[in-house]
């Protein structure tokens, strides 16, 4: 009777592992069959909202679903991000990501709702370099006569920088220059470049889109580039590279779910995500944004962020920036 008993419990065990495997799959296999959300953990009409809403709007042709964008500002992302980390791992909710919550903020923050490997990372989508703009009158005509100014003059150099994040980054810049700049904190990139202009600071690290509006006016001028080779659209600015400065950074945008999404979910988002960035209207839109299309599996997506937090991590312990 007791064997019999085991006998009955074991079966029951199987039965119902099966039933739930074949669920899972058949849940993987229909995907998606009802329309799926974009978290955005910023403000509608920036950067990484403009990124979501390119995808959400091409994706429905592949997927067959509605796309939306949902924002949830506030707190450096913490909140989207804290949202989305908890949701139901089956492809309906996913977010934008971008370094600031994916990176940084596991650097500045001694404490987060949310971890790294609470996401599966999908697909990189595009890739916003950096420029080094200072003062069109600023004598330094490039970046070494730049470090060298700071050098000579630690008691007048600084740099604006609109977050912690821009913060790292020149911190880093310094690093590998030995430059001696004084952190001056701003709101937004644009009021860091205004105050290069208005004579406050002496450079500041921007955003290649909002730079290229100041540089059009001839109120600023680039002395470099943060990205790997020289941007199409400003083929005359050397990157840092060139330069013999060490340092390659930008600011990614990449779409991530939930961490436990099926395989096969992943895979199907990130060939829709892969179909999208194809697309001839949305590279000339990319373009007119100064991003550069990207396109990675989510390997290559995973490894990226797992790299990246350590190195920033170190940024900021060898420029004594405490977390949080």
């Amino acid at each position: 009777m007791r064997i019999k008993l085991q006998l009955h419990r074991i079966l029951a065990t199987l039965v119902g592992t099966s039933t739930f495997l074949l669920a899972h799959h058949a849940s993987a296999q229909d995907f998606p069959n009802k329309p799926i959300t974009i978290v955005v953990g910023y403000s509608a009409g920036g950067g990484v909202d403009q990124m979501a809403r390119i995808l959400a709007d091409k994706l429905p042709a592949g997927l067959g679903q509605p796309v939306v964008v949902e924002n949830k500002p506030g707190v450096a992302s913490i909140i989207g991000a804290s949202y989305v980390a908890k949701a139901k791992p089956d492809g309906y909710t996913l977010i934008m990501g971008v370094p600031g919550p994916m990176v940084f903020n596991h650097v500045l923050n001694a404490k987060l709702p949310y971890g790294p490997n609470d996401f599966a990372p999908i697909a990189l989508f595009g890739d916003a370099p950096l420029m080094i703009l200072v003062n069109a009158n600023n004598p330094a005509k490039s970046v070494a006569e730049l470090v060298a100014f700071s050098k000579q003059n630690p008691d007048k150099a600084n740099y604006g920088a609109p977050s912690s994040s821009f913060q790292l980054m020149n911190e880093l810049f310094k690093s590998k220059t030995g430059a001696r700049f004084t952190h001056i904190p701003y709101k937004s990139t644009t009021e860091g470049i205004s105050a290069v202009i208005a004579g406050d600071v002496t450079m500041v690290m921007a955003d290649v889109g909002p730079a290229t509006t100041f540089l059009q006016g001839g109120r600023v001028k680039a002395l470099a580039v943060t990205s790997g080779e020289r941007l199409k659209d400003h083929p005359t600015i050397p990157t840092l590279m060139e330069l013999g400065v060490d340092m390659k950074v930008s600011l990614w945008y990449g779409l991530l779910a939930p961490a436990g999404t099926p395989a096969s979910i992943v895979k199907r988002l990130n060939e829709e995500v892969g179909r999208v960035i194809a697309l001839p209207e949305v590279q000339k839109r990319l373009a007119s944004m100064s991003v550069i299309p990207l396109t990675s599996s989510s390997e290559e997506f995973t490894k990226l962020i797992a790299t990246e937090i350590p190195l920033w991590k170190k940024v900021a312990e060898d420029n004594n920036i405490k977390p949080n």
